[in-house]
């Protein structure tokens, strides 16, 4: 057959035939009403089959998607809450996850100058210093729109914190800290949470220590054995169901 036969025979398909026992009982009105209902259908379910243009992770450095916000709130063991106001385009929307609220409820505290990198909308870094006011804590993300509400959140939470733009340790180049906290991006790729390992150790005093938390058997056991090999010493200081917190120490 050929191809502009193929193409005739397709449209045909694609044509609902009305006959005239469908038509009988109704008026003019209501058929040109059924004519446009069914149009709009089969125009629904085109879009209902139509790829998305352009997919962002919440890794990406000037989302282009929609805004939308929700509120959230947290409430800790303590009974200590805390409100955030969540964007779209930004790891946590949903609701706070599991892995932050272990990381936040079993971190041991090291020090006093915090920085929490790739901070999200600022729910550990915050929270950790509403918890503990003494501390000094910095937070950053490669997410414009992450930093931008990191910061509203920290105004709206009444907390002095430190807020700066980049990817990684960029905006900290010449600073060092008594401690790394972080829930790391995981689905960024092993090159990101790899160098964020490396880098931590940079950016320590000696003694500091390096947080991190995930899913052991979703990457997390990778994670805890990769910061044994860059520190010399990793071990698991907290468990959640499937959630472990790793610490290593900088000792040299």
């Amino acid at each position: 057959m050929s191809k502009n036969r193929k193409d005739k025979k397709q449209k045909r398909e694609d044509v609902q035939i009305l006959g005239p026992e469908d038509l009988a009982h109704l008026d003019v009105d209501e058929v040109l009403d059924l004519v446009d209902k069914k149009a709009l259908k089969k125009n629904k379910e085109k879009k209902k089959t139509q790829k998305p243009d352009k997919f962002e992770h919440y890794y990406t450095k000037n989302p282009t998607s929609e805004l939308t916000t929700k509120i959230l709130n947290l409430k800790l063991k303590n009974d200590h809450e805390y409100t955030f106001e969540a964007p779209s385009g930004v790891y946590g929307k949903k609701r706070v996850d599991r892995a932050t609220i272990a990381l936040i409820e079993n971190m041991e505290m090291d020090g006093r100058r915090i920085l929490d990198i790739g901070c999200g909308y600022g729910v550990i870094g915050i929270t950790i210093k509403k918890e503990f006011p003494t501390t000094e804590v910095f937070m950053s993300d490669i997410n414009k729109r992450a930093v931008d509400y990191a910061g509203k959140n920290a105004k709206d939470n009444n907390a002095d914190i430190e807020i700066r733009h980049g990817y990684l340790f960029e905006p900290w180049e010449e600073e060092k800290f008594d401690m790394i906290v972080s829930n790391p991006p995981i689905v960024a790729g092993k090159e990101v949470w790899m160098k964020l390992v490396e880098q931590s150790k940079d950016h320590l005093n000696e003694n500091g220590t390096l947080q991190l938390v995930a899913f052991h058997n979703k990457g997390g056991k990778r994670i805890m054995e990769y910061m044994k090999e860059i520190f010399g010493n990793s071990k698991v200081i907290a468990k959640d169901g499937g959630v472990r917190l790793y610490k290593s120490v900088k000792e040299d």
